[in-house]
């Protein structure tokens, strides 16, 4: 019997969440050029998940947390939820003051603010990471 292996890419999405808002990027390339994403990226050689939600956070949106401050939400490894290939993320979850500025940065297009209410379309399956937050109930005052 011969045995196939595929491909699996690891990222790390974050949902940021400050006063009923969550933090989004529009993407600057595809998949899903121009539409508005969780950050997030590849998780490097030699680094958790944990820390390369941290770091794809600051790169993308300027906003830094500590990679000890993200509370796990999940894993989401659906094997169509990027178009690309086989992609397998942990998704972490940062709460941080109103008003945290925000900045542009790396491969995101663009960073704002959206109240959690009146969201844009989103990229890959990153509603449904968002829904699994809302899900938890309110003890963050989402």
């Amino acid at each position: 019997m011969i045995e196939t292996f595929e491909t699996i890419r690891y990222t790390a999405d974050v949902v940021v969440v400050s006063a009923g808002r969550v933090l989004l990027i529009e993407r600057g390339w595809d998949p899903y050029e121009g539409h508005w994403a969780l950050p997030g990226g590849h998780v490097d050689p030699g680094e958790t998940s944990r820390a390369a939600a941290a770091r794809e956070l600051a790169e993308e949106t300027g906003v830094h947390v500590a990679a000890a401050d993200l509370r796990q939400i999940g894993v989401w490894d659906q094997p169509d939820r990027d178009p690309r290939g086989r992609y397998v993320t942990a998704a972490y979850l940062a709460v941080v003051p109103a008003g945290t500025p925000i900045a542009a940065g790396d491969d995101a297009r663009s960073a704002r603010w959206w109240p959690l209410n009146d969201l844009p379309p989103l990229a890959f399956d990153h509603a449904d990471i968002l829904r699994a937050v809302t899900r938890q109930g309110d003890p963050l005052n989402l």
